[in-house]
């Protein structure tokens, strides 16, 4: 990414530090943000009728927590709550918006970069959704 689009992107960035059992959010909510983990681990869940929260992913330190502030109407699709402590870069997704509208390139390069990040989600809850349904006693 060139060095002007990580400079405004910085301008809507804070570091946070999060402790363990932190719930980032939560399905359905209201999608104003985003996370580059930077050490830590996240688990997404989803909330799966008659299980409850069941996770279908893990994310490790350098991944990106988050998409659903970038596409209308900004509503969470899973939930996220950190399995231990967290440091990340944390994002406003408005803030964002308006630079990727000021910025079509920049707004072209995020959407394709989260564009993967979904494709990435979307396979993990398939694999972990298939896995559940086929054995349904190991859920946990």
């Amino acid at each position: 990414m060139p060095d002007a689009s990580l400079a405004a992107l910085a301008t809507t960035a804070e570091d946070v530090d999060v402790p363990a059992g932190h719930r980032f959010f939560d399905e359905g909510g209201s999608a104003q943000r985003f996370w580059l983990l930077r050490s830590g681990r996240v688990a997404l869940d989803l909330q799966v009728p008659g299980r409850g929260a069941v996770v279908v992913e893990t994310l490790p330190a350098s991944a990106v927590l988050g998409w659903s502030w970038l596409f209308s109407p900004h509503r969470w699709r899973f939930g996220a709550v950190a399995l231990e402590p967290v440091k990340a870069v944390q994002f406003d997704g408005p803030g964002v918006r308006e630079l990727c509208a000021a910025d079509p390139r920049l707004g072209h390069d995020l959407t394709l970069r989260f564009a993967a990040v979904m494709l990435d989600r979307l396979e993990a809850t398939r694999v972990r959704m298939l896995d559940l349904y086929a054995h349904p006693e190991d859920v946990r």
